[in-house]
């Protein structure tokens, strides 16, 4: 995608932080702007604010782990513009920092069911729209670093975004040939505030095994007030969909700690020579059957079409 000009781009946790920012860069390119977010009084400042500039915005609030009100959202959108989005960004995500070894079960619930679940949601309800529409598009999904290592503080958040990653590169296998094209963003802090996610915590998940008080805030906010400008971040999203990007990393401090992390994999792979025979028949058997006994699995998809 080339042009964003009149593209509908659909933004969970577009009030603020990380999604504002792209709701600004890519409505001042010209596009249709959905913002989304669980805050009613953060989405009418959001539109409020892009209005004020030109941009033509639409403001609904919506919790993205209720898949009932996230397809309520999707025919919303498509009343008001006319089409399903072309551009969806599934950016709204939650953090909780202690110990892995007292993580509760809602501590669990929660940051997976928002950061995992709430992306799961945003793809099964959009996804199929956009494949109707005929219509090139594009996704982008906020993961994080986190998600390409684990975290003693952050476990249950880093295991959602190193799903999130996986997920991402199976659909992008999987649009390409629609012609949506599929992006996954790692970034490291951003000037947001996402060190008070746990203000908006639902009570059915009130059982934590964290340090959750205006102590631990100030804490996180001390990370994040020197994060990338969300503006400045939405930009290198912007870059990353025009070139096609799988990954979209702006931090280059990262890049020496992913090399060693990932070297470290690599290199715990036994070389050819401990198996050669093991690995040959073991690589004809899946090249085999991507060839030919895979085809099954698409069938469905084929007797649907004919």
């Amino acid at each position: 995608m080339q042009s964003f000009e009149n593209e509908i781009a659909f933004i969970t946790g577009g009030a603020s932080g990380a999604g504002f920012g792209q709701a600004q860069v890519f409505g001042r390119a010209g596009a249709k702007i959905v913002v989304a977010d669980v805050r009613a009084e953060a989405v009418e400042r959001a539109v409020a604010a892009l209005k004020a500039e030109g941009i033509v915005a639409h403001g609904l609030v919506l919790d993205i782990t209720d898949r009932q009100a996230y397809a309520g959202a999707a025919d919303e959108v498509e009343q008001v513009f006319g089409a399903a989005p072309t551009l969806l960004f599934n950016t709204a995500g939650v953090n909780s920092f202690g110990p892995v070894e007292d993580t509760s079960y809602d501590d669990f619930d929660w940051i997976v069911g928002v950061n995992l679940g709430g992306v799961i949601n945003g793809m099964v309800t959009f996804v199929p729209r956009m494949i109707a529409s005929g219509r090139p598009g594009h996704i982008v999904t906020t993961s994080s670093l986190g998600g390409l290592m684990g975290s003693a503080l952050a476990a249950p958040y880093s295991a959602a975004k190193a799903a999130v990653i996986n997920l991402m590169e199976s659909y992008r296998q999987g649009l390409d040939k629609h012609g949506i094209g599929v992006s996954v963003l790692c970034p490291a802090n951003i000037k947001s505030n996402i060190a008070e996610a746990s203000r908006l915590r639902p009570a059915q998940f009130g059982k934590s095994g964290y340090v959750e008080n205006e102590e631990s805030i100030a804490s996180l906010h001390s990370i994040h007030q020197h994060g990338m400008d969300p503006v400045e971040l939405a930009e290198h999203v912007k870059a990353g969909i025009v070139a096609n990007q799988l990954y979209i990393i702006p931090y280059p401090e990262a890049k020496d700690g992913l090399r060693q992390h990932f070297d470290a994999i690599v290199d715990a792979v036994l070389p050819l020579e401990a198996d050669p025979e093991g690995a040959r028949a073991r690589t004809e058997a899946l090249n085999a059957w991507a060839a030919d006994r895979a085809r099954v699995f698409m069938e469905k998809n084929a007797a649907q079409k004919a």
